[in-house]
C-alpha cells in the first residue's frame, strides 16, 4: 500500500516565515467569494485571500486555526504558499475571530480604498499570467 500524498504548507508574513508545515492532508481558506477546500491532488491554482480564519491539519498537530490578513495563497503541486500582511496562531476559534474583526477588518476608508486598488491588480496579474500560460 503507498503512503498517502501530503502537502507542504508555508505561510509566509512581510518580514518572516509564521509557519512552515509538512504532512498537511487538508487547507480551508477564505477569499471574498467564500471558503474553499485543498486537497494534496488539487489541481494548481492561485487565490486572493479575504481577512479570515485559515486551517490546516496535519497529523502531528491536527487541526489548526490561524487567523490571517488579506493574502495570495499559492498552490503549486504539493506545495502551498500562503502569503499575508499579517497572521495570528491559536486554539480559541471564538478569539481568532474577534482577532479579525479587531485587527483585520477595521480600516480606514483610505486604507479600504488601497486595498480595493490592489485587489483589482493583483487579479488582473493572475488572469494576465493565466492567459499567457495558455498562449
Amino acid at each position: 500500500m503507498q503512503p498517502p500524498t501530503l502537502m507542504n504548507l508555508k505561510i509566509l508574513l512581510p518580514f518572516q516565515v509564521f509557519a512552515d508545515k509538512t504532512g498537511v492532508s487538508r487547507i480551508v481558506a477564505e477569499t471574498r467569494e467564500g471558503s474553499f477546500g485543498l486537497l494534496p491532488h488539487r489541481l494548481d491554482c492561485v487565490a486572493a485571500l479575504a481577512p479570515g480564519i485559515l486551517i490546516y491539519e496535519n497529523e502531528a498537530e491536527g487541526e489548526v486555526y490561524v487567523a490571517v490578513d488579506e493574502g495570495v495563497l499559492v498552490k503549486t503541486g504539493l506545495g502551498v504558499v500562503v502569503s499575508v500582511r499579517n497572521a495570528i496562531g491559536g486554539t480559541d476559534l471564538a478569539q481568532l475571530h474577534e482577532a479579525v474583526k479587531k485587527e483585520f477588518l477595521n480600516l480606514t476608508q483610505r486604507e479600504q480604498n488601497v486595498r480595493s486598488v490592489m485587489a483589482i491588480m493583483e487579479s488582473d496579474l493572475v488572469r494576465r499570467l493565466a492567459e499567457f500560460h495558455h498562449d
